[in-house]
């Protein structure tokens, strides 16, 4: 079974992550969307409420070899614990290629067998980022589009609470 882990914080998850899912939804037998529990970070939604956004995102496009999950510590360590051989990672520009590269070079020092698998954006969501989805949000933009449409309600109530 080839399985492989998308990390990340997902906060929110965006139509950027969807389309990278969707892409490796046709090569992988299964995928662990996994929510990075990161202390170090003050994130907008708790990990549970970010992996339950994103089973509602999985489940509204029929993505049914992926599952939401919450992790803590290295991706590396939990890429062994649910045996998964490849890593999913996202490129939207070239701004993107260095902070994937040293993460790469991370995971490959920690972790010689796991593979990691890039995604292109769609040139329509290039400047696309979970920053930016709040920053407009925050203020009153419309974020259609640009988040799952069953996510929209809850991430528009949150930050209009901020």
């Amino acid at each position: 079974m080839r399985t492989a882990v998308y990390g990340g914080s997902f906060d929110p998850l965006t139509v950027g992550h969807m389309e990278v899912l969707h892409c490796a939804a046709g090569l992988f037998d299964k995928i662990y969307v996994a929510v990075l529990r990161n202390t170090e970070k003050s994130p907008l939604f708790s990990a549970e409420e970010r992996q339950g956004m994103i089973r509602d995102a999985l489940e509204g496009a029929g993505i049914d070899n992926a599952e939401a999950v919450c992790f803590d510590g290295l991706l590396a360590d939990f890429a062994r614990v649910i045996g998964a051989t490849h890593s999913i990672r996202g490129l939207r520009a070239v701004t993107d290629f260095e902070y994937e590269f040293q993460i790469h070079a991370v995971n490959r020092h920690l972790a010689p067998e796991l593979v990691t698998v890039y995604f292109m954006a769609n040139p329509a969501h290039s400047f696309l980022s979970s920053s930016h989805v709040k920053e407009i949000a925050r203020y009153g933009g419309s974020i259609a589009g640009l988040v799952p449409a069953c996510n929209m309600k809850i991430i528009t109530e949150r930050l209009a609470n901020t």
